[in-house]
């Protein structure tokens, strides 16, 4: 079978780049670095939502679904710098090509590691082939928009009108799944600053698994996936995460009400 990877990623500002762009002195604490920014970006935007080019990755959270189960794992700090991190997301895959599956992945996370994978030096020769090396890349890559080895979910969901995209965790939730679990996506800088590591990569692992349902519901749709299939494939999950004992993976089980 053809392994299945759904990810989500979080940062926070870089605000060691926010600092050389804006010429501001090294002596200003991140947080105050950060305000500029997103007070730059108001004045342009109307919100406080930085571009991609000014994020830094935090972590990156994956679902994996091969021939061997399932499993769900998340890289980035503490364990590892963000370099590291990137790198090894896209050595992932670079050994598995996996189907990649993401909600907004073509509108934030992989420009995200793109610019930071550009920043930081990072390889990635597979997820960039569009058939100079693979000819099966030539009609099916991972940056061609219209391409399906990576699937963003809310942008076909959307027949690719920006005004039609909607929440992962609305969506998640009318379908019966868990959708958000724990801080919440703006609150992921201040928990930041507060070194509250691990609940960023719970909230980000949750995302991942609802991520990873709404795929399987998409399969059924498009006949991908019969009602017996999917209702295997579901349980499979569940089982999964019955046998992990970390409480965002019970507060997910706990609010899973799908029928």
């Amino acid at each position: 079978m053809t392994p299945v990877l759904a990810f989500d990623i979080e940062t926070v500002p870089d605000c060691a780049g926010i600092r050389r762009l804006y010429d501001l002195p090294e002596s200003l604490p991140d947080h105050e670095v950060a305000e500029i920014a997103f007070q730059k970006r108001r004045t342009q935007t109307g919100g406080d939502f930085l571009a991609p080019h000014l994020h830094r990755v935090v972590v990156i959270s994956c679902l994996l679904r091969d021939a061997e189960g399932i499993r769900i794992w998340s890289i980035g700090e503490p364990e590892a710098d963000e370099a590291a991190a990137i790198q090894r997301f896209f050595d992932g895959v670079e050994k598995l090509v996996p189907q990649l599956v993401s909600w907004n992945g073509g509108g934030f996370d992989l420009p995200v590691l793109a610019y930071r994978g550009l920043a930081r030096g990072v390889q990635a020769a597979k997820f960039w082939d569009q058939g100079e090396n693979d000819r099966d890349f030539r009609w099916n890559s991972y940056v061609s928009r219209y391409h399906a080895r990576h699937l963003d979910l809310m942008d076909v969901l959307a027949m690719y009108q920006p005004r039609n995209n909607a929440p992962l965790d609305e969506v998640a939730q009318i379908a019966g799944l868990p959708g958000k679990i724990g801080i919440g996506g703006a609150a992921v800088w201040p928990a930041y600053r507060e070194g509250r590591i691990a609940e960023i990569r719970s909230y980000c692992e949750a995302d991942t698994a609802n991520t990873y349902l709404l795929w399987l519901r998409f399969q059924q749709l498009r006949g991908a996936l019969g009602a017996k299939q999917y209702g295997a494939e579901r349980e499979l999950l569940r089982a999964h995460l019955e046998r992990q004992g970390e409480p965002h993976w019970r507060e997910f089980l706990q609010r899973w009400k799908e029928d």
